[in-house]
């Protein structure tokens, strides 16, 4: 089942999976699409109505608002679900960039969020190349020009990889991103419309550690692009959190992952 959802002048598409008492909201990856969710439905689709919206430029939603895509954009759209299903709390779930989003909610609405479902999470941990190229003057117009004459940044690439200053599965996976003028486009336009899409982990333990938000922060042992040491450092105490590390890399989005959320949340 498909949705839409107007907002202001935009219009975001979405999906609805499983049957289920309570309302997941979920976040989907870069590149990727909230369609991506419906595996879920195997494995939650009895304990979860699932919601999975296409953020912009994913899918078939429709941004037009001329200007960055806001923490209270998120959080509005969030009340606009909750609102159409007649719910007034929830629980999250968001994947590698999802994970992001999931936790700007958290700065939003944590009161009424009654589980966090971190998979492969982006937003842990600050990226220092993601700040220089969207939080800097000079860093968006070197982003800009690389977007359009990416020649440069491949040779860059190469050394650093020969340098070690980047493994090889992330020049892999930086290589791939980049590697397509249409890619290059669709990374430089997602970076910088979420470039304000930038939680405070301190103020998210402290949400999370209030309202006693069951939270479960999933990551693939081989995964060198989010790695789960990123996660042991999160989950510090301070807040109730579940490690689950799987034998698997970066791409954690299965039917399986369905069932291994159902046996680390709590009832």
């Amino acid at each position: 089942m498909d949705f839409f959802l107007p907002y202001k002048q935009s219009e975001f598409t979405g999906i609805v999976a499983g049957s289920g008492p309570e309302l997941l909201i979920c976040f989907h990856g870069f590149g990727e699409r909230a369609s991506h969710f419906r595996c879920m439905d195997a494995g939650l689709g009895n304990l979860f109505t699932i919601i999975a919206l296409d953020m912009p430029f994913h899918g078939n939603t429709a941004w037009r608002e001329n200007r960055p895509f806001e923490k209270e954009d998120l959080a509005a759209l969030t009340e606009k679900i909750l609102e159409k299903f007649g719910k007034q709390t929830f629980s999250l779930m968001g994947y590698s960039m999802g994970g992001r989003l999931a936790l700007c909610i958290i700065e939003k609405l944590a009161s009424r969020v009654k589980h966090l479902v971190l998979a492969a999470p982006d937003g842990l941990k600050n990226n220092p190349w993601h700040m220089f190229a969207t939080q800097t003057i000079l860093g968006n117009l070197l982003f800009s020009y690389n977007t359009r004459h990416p020649a440069v940044f491949f040779r860059l690439l190469a050394l650093w990889r020969q340098w070690g200053f980047l493994n090889e599965s992330v020049y892999k996976f930086a290589y791939h991103r980049m590697d397509k003028p249409e890619k290059r486009l669709l990374v430089y336009n997602v970076w910088t419309i979420m470039r304000r899409m930038m939680p405070s982990m301190k103020h998210c333990k402290q949400l999370l550690a209030r309202y006693r938000v069951d939270t479960v922060a999933i990551f693939g042992r081989y995964d060198r692009v989010i790695p789960p040491g990123i996660g042991e450092r999160f989950a510090d105490g301070s807040f109730p959190c579940n490690i689950v590390v799987l034998e698997k890399g970066h791409q954690l989005i299965t039917e399986e992952l369905g069932f291994i959320i159902r046996k680390n949340i709590r009832s």
